[in-house]
């Protein structure tokens, strides 16, 4: 891995079940050059499909989370009840319990029951990322967010109330995002 290699890329995790258009928003805004907010999403370098073993996931999460300088985690209303990718769901068929038994996996490796946004949070702190956690919100609510970054890095709300002829509505805060994740 050359130096510099690290130094450019932005690790981006989210319910995408419940909050793709906050992670939709990040894209557009980066896609948009001309607000010098780019910045290179590491999820481009290799893919991971729901179809895969929890495990070659996480693997996968943790060598895209080992070139990356920053790590986002854009919190909305269910993150902490998203339990995709804990081995005791059982999505990739490889988690055993018998009755009296400890649990195990088929596939040989070793069993991890916390959800793909837990293990990344856990990635992040590990990595010694800088954190930036974006809140689907006008509000930050830290109970919302997981527990291992609760008070780490910066938390912001991704969205603002503004002030209309009609009353107030709510909107995307660009120039909030931009400043935590180019601070």
């Amino acid at each position: 891995m050359a130096i510099g290699y690290r130094h450019t890329k932005t690790y981006i995790a989210a319910s995408f079940d419940h909050d793709r258009d906050a992670v939709e928003k990040l894209y557009e805004w980066n896609k948009d050059n001309k607000l010098s907010f780019h910045f290179v999403d590491v999820h481009s370098l290799t893919q991971s499909y729901d179809t895969s073993r929890y495990c070659s996931i996480k693997k996968s999460l943790s060598e895209r989370m080992s070139v990356s300088k920053t790590f986002i985690l854009i919190v909305g209303q269910h993150t902490n009840e998203v339990t995709k990718g804990a081995c005791y769901n059982n999505g990739c068929g490889g988690y055993v319990r018998l009755l009296l038994s400890n649990p195990y996996c088929k596939y040989g490796y070793p069993i991890n029951n916390k959800s793909y946004i837990q293990y990344e949070c856990d990635l992040a702190i590990r990595e010694n990322a800088k954190i930036v956690v974006l809140y689907n919100s006008v509000n930050v609510d830290r109970n919302r967010c997981p527990e291992v970054v609760r008070y780490k890095g910066t938390h912001i709300a991704m969205k603002c109330r503004k002030n209309a002829i009609w009353g107030s509505y709510v909107d995307w805060d660009y120039q909030a995002v931009k400043n935590a994740v180019m601070d």
